[in-house]
């Protein structure tokens, strides 16, 4: 699978999508992403963590370039679909502003009626959202300093992603 934007892609219904302020809830995620014909709901929770390379961190702040990540989105929607025929939903919710640990950054589910399915989609999901979409993360940490996460930084790594 390989996310492009060449044009404009349009959500489907069914799915939801959203770049977010407010907290992120589990259960609002896996409802959205729940359907009778579902055999298998994958869910991947992204949670700011107390350290990065075992440097002490107190609170990640993120922004985000909202249309452009929303289309990315969207995008990473149709490229599961082309190679997976039979997904029911997909979600992806991210949070923007300062977040303190243990909180909720970004919720992806995936439904699917097999499990195997559900696992790959939601991987390619994130991974997808990492490396290409326009979210920026600011470490706090516990020192006073801080420093911004470069984009590019996921493709070389995956440890601070």
């Amino acid at each position: 699978m390989t996310t492009t934007l060449a044009s404009a892609v349009k959500p489907r219904a069914e799915d939801s999508f959203a770049i977010s302020f407010a907290p992120l809830s589990l259960e609002e995620i896996y409802a959205k992403s729940d359907d009778p014909a579902n055999g298998a709901v994958v869910m991947m929770s992204g949670v700011v963590r107390n350290q990065t390379d075992g440097k002490p961190v107190v609170a990640l702040e993120y922004q985000a370039y909202e249309p452009m990540a929303l289309q990315i989105f969207y995008q990473i929607a149709a490229d599961i679909r082309l190679s997976t025929s039979n997904v029911n939903r997909v979600v992806i919710h991210h949070r923007t502003g300062r977040l303190q640990v243990g909180e909720i950054s970004v919720l992806v589910a995936v439904g699917c009626p097999h499990r195997r399915e559900a696992f790959e989609a939601c991987q390619y999901a994130i991974d997808s959202l990492k490396h290409n979409a326009p979210i920026w993360k600011k470490e706090h940490w516990q020192d006073g300093s801080s420093s911004w996460v470069s984009i590019g930084a996921c493709e070389t790594s995956t440890e601070n992603c």
